[in-house]
């Protein structure tokens, strides 16, 4: 198995917890994805997360997906491609919110460092070109994302639902 990509976190806003912490976290979700889905990278690859608030994201929501509200989780692959393919060497951003990551860890009763490594494992999943827009892609992905999540003692989160 390949090492991790180079992790460059940013802290663009929010209240996030101490950064070693999200450090530690983020690698590990990064690590289990990469090995349960049999990701290929290349050596060397890159991959950015930028820690944000609910205004900042729901600009790039209204502004890259039309969608004026904010999100959990935005990923911006540098290129497009389908699952199983290598990407570049630059993979791309994964954009979280601190607020909408509380309130929804809250609403579901999880804590916020399990609904936190979900959403990386599913932000990072969308830049190796998994995607949950028609059923049978979700089906694809919300597999391997409980996959992941089993691997880290965490629950199904979709408990059969589709995303």
């Amino acid at each position: 198995m390949l090492d991790n990509p180079e992790i460059d976190i940013v802290q663009q806003a929010g209240n996030w917890p101490i950064e070693e912490a999200i450090a530690a976290l983020t690698e590990k979700a990064i690590s289990v994805s990469i090995d349960v889905a049999k990701l290929k990278l290349r050596q060397n690859s890159e991959l950015s997360v930028v820690l944000s608030n609910d205004e900042e994201v729901q600009v790039l929501n209204k502004n890259w997906r039309k969608i004026d509200s904010p999100t959990n989780v935005l990923s911006f692959p540098v290129e497009d491609i389908s699952v199983g393919e290598m990407p570049g060497m630059l993979l791309g951003d994964i954009v979280l919110s601190f607020e909408t990551i509380t309130r929804e860890a809250e609403n579901q009763g999880v804590s916020f460092d399990n609904h936190f490594l979900h959403l990386v494992i599913h932000g990072f999943l969308h830049i190796f070109g998994y995607d949950h827009i028609d059923d049978k892609d979700a089906v694809e992905m919300e597999a391997v994302e409980i996959a992941c999540l089993s691997r880290l003692g965490i629950a199904n989160p979709y408990n059969d639902d589709i995303v």
